[in-house]
């Protein structure tokens, strides 16, 4: 008779505790059954890298195990298909910019498919929501929260009183990471540099539409808020992203959807660490990207899941290229355990491994407990529940071992 491993199995609320950018510590997660979630998506002029992958795994994992413990999820994730970054590449590569847009985000699709993520409910287009953005701005005029100069409409955020309150960054950090990820403080045209544009003149080969404000098109922050709120209500269970966005998009977001509807805009954000490689932060700018794809081509992709679950999701942290070897060999270990018969008594090391989830989804410590259990098996024992339960919380983080017969590739990914 099959044992029950976990009491907290399929019970929804079940004591999941995560960190909270905000209030600055780890806290318990206490949404309802049905929990919305929100995750800035790629703005896609270029391959998924493992940066992307490092952090939609991360929210991939706390959706799985959400619904284990018996919530249903909808998770949001947007595509900025304009912005500054996409219309610079378009610009650079002679295309269209949709159709870059299009092609990248098809790469970007197969990357999640071959990762094994979980299907969002819905992935609107920033393109297709620019009626909703301008209903928002003007909700914000109405309000007083905006003005407009030469042709370009900003907030101002000395209207919004807890403008800084997400980040908690000083005045001059602020200035700093704003004039560093998009923003413009030294323009004259603001009244105070930690203004941020709402809606701007295109450029006469930008994409433009009618506004009350003029013709043009939507600022990045803006777009953001009108998407989630359009899709999962005024206030969002569950907010996320890389730790780059906290500030100056998350806080703009929060300080705009928060002016407009007067309400509380997000219970929880959550973010995730940035990947570096040489010794320095994975970028595009910086031409130091590994890409999924380039690695799925010599690595099963169970193995790329495997090297990123060493790191916390909340750690800064750099990617060498030995890893994918580590994971390859923690991916044969999972698979010749999982075909076995028996093994020892495997609820030790699932009660192990789900608590380790729950404490601020500590992936490290999970994996580590999906080895030694992998391993355990190898060795012998006689209980025969121990492969199949190896193979049920192995899929609960996303790694699926009932595939009988499938073996991870050998070959060792080039070095760049």
């Amino acid at each position: 008779m099959r044992r029950r491993f976990d009491s907290c199995r399929g019970r929804y609320g079940c004591g999941v505790h995560l960190f909270d950018t905000a209030r600055r510590s780890i806290v318990p997660f206490q949404p309802g059954r049905a929990v919305t979630i929100y995750v800035c998506g790629i703005t896609p002029y270029d391959s998924t890298h493992l940066g992307h992958a490092n952090t939609y795994l991360t929210y991939d994992l706390l959706i799985r195990q959400l619904e284990e413990r018996g919530h249903k999820v909808t998770l949001v994730r947007n595509i900025t298909d304009v912005d500054d970054s996409i219309l610079g590449k378009a610009r650079e590569l002679g295309v269209d910019f949709l159709e870059l847009a299009k092609t990248e985000t098809a790469r970007f699709h197969s990357d999640m498919a071959a990762l094994n993520t979980r299907p969002v409910a819905s992935e609107p287009h920033a393109t297709q929501w620019v009626s909703e953005m301008i209903n928002l701005i003007s909700q914000l005029e109405r309000k007083g929260h905006t003005y407009t100069t030469q042709g370009a409409t900003f907030f101002d955020v000395s209207t919004f009183a807890r403008f800084g309150s997400l980040c908690g960054y000083g005045h001059d950090t602020m200035l700093n990471l704003a004039a560093e990820r998009g923003g413009h403080p030294h323009d004259p045209r603001q009244r105070n540099p930690l203004d941020f544009v709402l809606w701007q003149p295109s450029l006469t080969d930008e994409p433009s539409w009618d506004s009350p404000w003029g013709p043009g098109r939507p600022g990045w922050h803006i777009e953001c808020s009108a998407m989630a709120m359009g899709l999962l209500g005024t206030t969002i269970d569950l907010h996320g992203g890389g730790t780059d966005l906290i500030f100056p998009h998350h806080e703009c977001e929060q300080a705009q959807s928060e002016a407009a509807t007067g309400t509380t805009f997000v219970r929880h954000w959550m973010h995730c660490g940035l990947v570096a490689y040489a010794g320095k932060k994975m970028s595009k700018s910086l031409g130091n990207l590994v890409f999924v794809s380039e690695l799925a081509k010599h690595a099963d992709p169970r193995a790329i899941r495997l090297a990123l679950m060493s790191h916390h999701y909340r750690e800064d942290w750099e990617w060498h290229d030995e890893d994918i070897a580590v994971g390859s060999r923690e991916l044969e270990i999972l698979l010749a355990a999982a075909r076995q018969n028996n093994g020892p008594d495997p609820r030790p090391y699932a009660n192990n491994l789900r608590d380790a989830l729950k404490n601020d989804l500590n992936a490290p410590q999970a994996k580590q407990q999906l080895v030694a259990l992998a391993s355990a098996i190898l060795k012998g024992g006689d209980d025969p529940t121990a492969p199949q339960t190896l193979t049920e919380l192995a899929n609960s983080c996303g790694i699926k071992l009932d595939t009988l017969g499938d073996t991870p590739p050998h070959n060792t990914p080039p070095t760049q």
